[in-house]
Order: C-alpha cells, then structure tokens, then sequence
C-alpha cells in the first residue's frame, strides 16, 4: 500500500510541475522512486519517461484545446530531434551504472537550475 501511494503523492507532484513548468515529471519521480521506493536509477528513469508519456499528452490536449499556446512548428522539429535522441539515450542509459546515472541526473538539475537562476 505505502508503495501505491508514494508513487501517488510522486505523480500528483510530478503531474502539476509538469503542467506548471513544463519539467516534465522525471525531476520528480526519479528522485522519489530511487530513495521512497528504492527503485535502481535505471529501473526509475524507464518508470518515470512511461508515466510522462500519459502525462504529456493530457496537458498537451488541455493546452490544445484552451488556444494557441502550443507551437506546432516547433513541436514538429523539437520532436525529430528528441525522438531520435531518446532512441540512442535509452540505449546508453542500459550501458552506463545506476551511479554513473544519478550522478549525469544531479548534474543536470544544478546546471539547468543555476541558468534558470541567472537568466535575465
């Protein structure tokens, strides 16, 4: 039971920053999957990209469908490029150690944070 709502809690938190902030979730979930549920880095990663697959595309219709505020074109290359990124780092992810992982993960998240904090 502790188990169903950790996950619970994470997806509620991950799915309103999501739509909030656009992270996507995996800043959250990863996280709580890897300490709360004890998940291996490689185990939470695959979890939490499932979750935002369901995740994404009802924010992505409650934005369609409320006005123009998706950028299609934008969509359409972002996307060719993100597909065929995340086909190859799936595959890395399965080659590379749970350690190595968390460590590109919180490296990723100090280096993002401290541009969001310094960008005009």
């Amino acid at each position: 039971m502790k188990v169903f709502l950790v996950a619970l809690l994470a997806g509620l938190t991950a799915g309103l920053l999501g739509a909030l902030c656009g992270v996507g979730g995996g800043i959250v979930m990863v996280p709580v999957f890897t300490s709360l549920l004890g998940m291996g880095q490689k185990s939470a990663i695959a979890t939490s990209l499932a979750v935002i697959v369901v995740t994404a595309v009802i924010a992505s219709t409650n934005n369609a469908l409320k006005g123009d505020l998706i950028d299609w074109k934008v969509v359409a290359f972002a996307a060719v490029g993100a597909s065929v990124a995340a086909w190859f780092g799936a595959d890395l992810m399965k080659a590379l150690s749970n350690s190595q992982l968390t460590k590109i993960f919180a490296v990723t998240l100090i280096l993002f944070g401290l541009l969001m904090l310094v960008k005009k």
